[in-house]
């Protein structure tokens, strides 16, 4: 079934290819892909990124916000690197570019989500405190995808790589992944690779971390 792919604010795909046609933003860029790359760019595919901020095992109602909107850019049919915006006092603004495993695994859960039978609504759902980031497939297609929480009955599919426990790229209900994670998040700290700002995946970097953080 085609996903109903939301509409981008205005503003924030403006941003971005005014990002993309500024030679400084990106060479500037921390990805060599997008640099390399000869001929035009394309921001495509745009969803809201919502950060989970608020999860406990017997947890009903998942307490969300948006924290931008992310573009794939792409060079012909290849996705080569991704961009992020974010609200500002002023509006919609470019972030940064980055690049890494999270653009092929959006690709790859987005391509699986097409051969489902209901339609829905694509969105990402980043939670910080596993350090991992989801497809969220929504069942209202018509909803404002800027605002919401996750529904009982709505898909997530964590995206690789995921926490140790968690199986990338297989669909869970809503009703049964967050009490899950809900347990994870109470569980001991493991080591492991992370990405930075709300696992976002626009850096690695390789630490350790505790309850203290």
């Amino acid at each position: 079934m085609p996903l109903h792919v939301p509409l981008a604010p205005a503003p924030a795909l403006r941003s971005v290819l005014a990002a993309l046609g500024s030679p400084t933003a990106v060479r500037e860029a921390r990805t060599p892909a997008l640099r390399s790359v000869q001929g035009p760019l394309s921001p495509e595919l745009p969803l809201p990124v919502h950060v989970l901020e608020q999860i406990a095992p017997s947890s009903d109602a998942p307490q969300t916000r948006l924290a931008g909107w992310r573009f794939l850019i792409h060079s012909g049919e290849r996705a080569v690197a991704a961009a992020d915006t974010m609200l500002t006092p002023d509006g919609w603004a470019f972030s940064h570019f980055f690049e890494g495993p999270y653009i092929a695994a959006t690709q790859t859960a987005l391509r699986q989500a097409e051969t489902l039978k209901s339609p829905y609504q694509p969105r990402l759902l980043s939670v910080p405190g596993l350090y991992m980031l989801t497809l969220w497939l929504h069942q209202d297609t018509d909803a404002d995808a800027s605002a919401g929480a996750p529904a009982p009955a709505d898909l997530l599919v964590p995206l690789a790589p995921a926490p140790p426990g968690i199986v990338a790229h297989r669909p869970h209900r809503v009703a049964d992944l967050l009490p899950m994670m809900g347990l994870r998040l109470t569980s001991e700290p493991w080591r492991g690779c992370r990405p930075d700002a709300e696992a976002s995946g626009s850096r690695y970097r390789r630490r350790s971390w505790s309850r203290h953080r």
